[in-house]
């Protein structure tokens, strides 16, 4: 018995090509745009940027702009820079006279050093955050493992659950929760604990944020080291840090006197939640420090946070609970620190985005400081970013976009920057034609306007005010 097959039809339709310059990225011109009104160009050239040995040579601040521009364009690796390097139209809005291709932005990272590195984005930083106005911000720590599988200088087997005995980096990260920016990141080799060098780490953030004024540091509990404890009694800002659930602190927390229910804006008592606050002072300590415990119980909550007392995991009482715990300066009622401290978490999902939508553990090179270099850089793009979401998209013509635009890279970058343009000249001034629904162009018209107009420095309001 036969196969019968019905009869397919093939789209009648001709292939043609065209000279016309195109490119998929007429959105970019939006950072552009904002780039110009900032000064960045100038800032490059002021920061200390490694120069050509010739000159034939790329300039530094065009090499690190391509870099910059293939990473909003979607490149996980460098060899990805490629396709904007191919891109006329992205040339010409960019400024540049040739596009260089990757491997001499891969030698720009190989010329820096650790010194280098620090004067540069020391120099970038305190220039970035000198266009903001905030009184006051909240500064979170935190570090990340990034895995690598070549054989980088630095990448060790350390703690990397993901990846268990795989090599990797250990960078220490410094965010600005009020801003949604990157304070700093220091790379580190993959088996460095979370507090290893954290107060070098700490002053050199604070010169970074030049005259921001930080009012609080929230950090989880890998920074809970006495030394350090000891050094933000120093410092002019308070904190709140969790703590590590060690044989004293499960004690202390199981003798706590009184605990009582989290209570809610309604003024309704949180179902599975209590809380208690103590002094606390173990030996490691060199003063007591109050201390905020937060319980969780099994049966009453969906997924409870912390972790169970194993000291007590035979009481079925001291059992059904999850424990946790804070340490802060702060002169303030229980709920309040804890409600604090959540907002934290908020930088875990920065170092996702980071990860997953700006490829930061993905432009490795052999030299420890170049892959520094590289991911610096790649910090200073998601910070130019969130700027651009932040200020930029909050104009009232973009919130009344039919479809508003979310606070992902990847939702700007197929819903905002992907867009087919291509430049026709009239009267010899250049015209950026995009292709775009009716219903949109009031809208980008709206954000080409706000990318030149937004007013510096741009004003923030700081979520623990001074």
């Amino acid at each position: 018995m036969g196969l019968e097959l019905s009869a397919v039809k093939v789209m009648n339709i001709d292939l043609r090509f065209s000279d016309k310059e195109i490119t998929a990225w007429g959105g970019m011109s939006l950072m552009k745009r904002m780039l110009d009104h900032l000064g960045f160009d100038a800032a490059l050239a002021g920061c200390g940027l490694p120069q050509p040995g010739s000159n034939r040579g790329y300039r530094p601040e065009q090499l690190i702009v391509q870099f910059m521009l293939s990473v909003w364009c979607g490149a996980n690796r460098f060899e990805h820079g490629e396709v904007t390097r191919h891109d006329p139209v992205l040339k010409r809005l960019f400024g540049f006279a040739r596009m260089a291709n990757f491997k001499a932005i891969m030698r720009l990272f190989g010329k820096f050093t650790q010194g280098l590195n620090d004067s540069v984005m020391d120099n970038l930083y305190r220039w970035l955050f000198g266009k903001i106005a905030i009184n006051g911000v909240t500064l979170d720590l935190d570090s990340t493992v990034m895995t690598r599988y070549g054989t980088q200088e630095g990448a060790v087997r350390g703690y990397n659950p993901a990846k268990r005995g795989r090599a990797s980096h250990h960078p220490l990260m410094a965010f600005v929760a009020d801003l949604r920016m990157i304070a700093n990141c220091w790379l580190r080799p993959g088996n460095s604990s979370s507090a290893n060098n954290v107060q070098a780490f700490l002053a050199n953030t604070l010169h970074r944020l030049g005259d921001k004024r930080v009012c609080l540091l929230r950090a989880d509990s890998g920074f809970s080291d006495s030394a350090f404890l000891d050094h933000l009694d120093t410092q002019p800002m308070h904190y709140i840090i969790a703590l590590r659930q060690n044989q004293p602190l499960q004690r202390a927390l199981v003798h706590a006197e009184t605990w009582w229910p989290l209570i809610d804006e309604d003024n309704r008592p949180v179902p599975g939640i209590e809380l208690t606050r103590f002094a606390y002072q173990p030996e490691a300590w060199s003063k007591p420090r109050w201390v905020v415990g937060i319980r969780q119980h099994t049966a009453r909550r969906a997924a409870p946070k912390g972790k169970t007392l194993n000291l007590f995991a035979d009481d079925p009482v001291i059992g059904s609970w999850r424990f946790s715990a804070l340490t802060t300066d702060l002169d303030l009622p229980a709920e309040t620190v804890w409600r604090m401290y959540r907002g934290r978490a908020d930088c875990e999902n920065r170092i996702k985005e980071l990860k997953y939508d700006f490829a930061a553990d993905s432009f490795n090179m052999k030299d420890f400081w170049a892959t520094e270099a590289a991911l610096n850089v790649v910090m200073l793009a998601y910070n130019l970013m969130s700027l651009f979401r932040q200020v930029l998209l909050k104009t009232s013509l973009v919130r009344s976009s039919p479809a508003p635009v979310q606070h992902t890279l990847q939702t700007l970058r197929y819903r905002l920057f992907a867009k087919p343009a291509y430049i026709t000249t009239e009267a010899r001034k250049p015209i950026l034609n995009l292709a775009m629904a009716m219903h949109q162009r009031v809208w980008m018209k709206g954000l080409w306007d706000a990318s030149n107009t937004f007013d510096l420095p741009a004003k923030f309001s700081p979520i623990y005010p001074p």
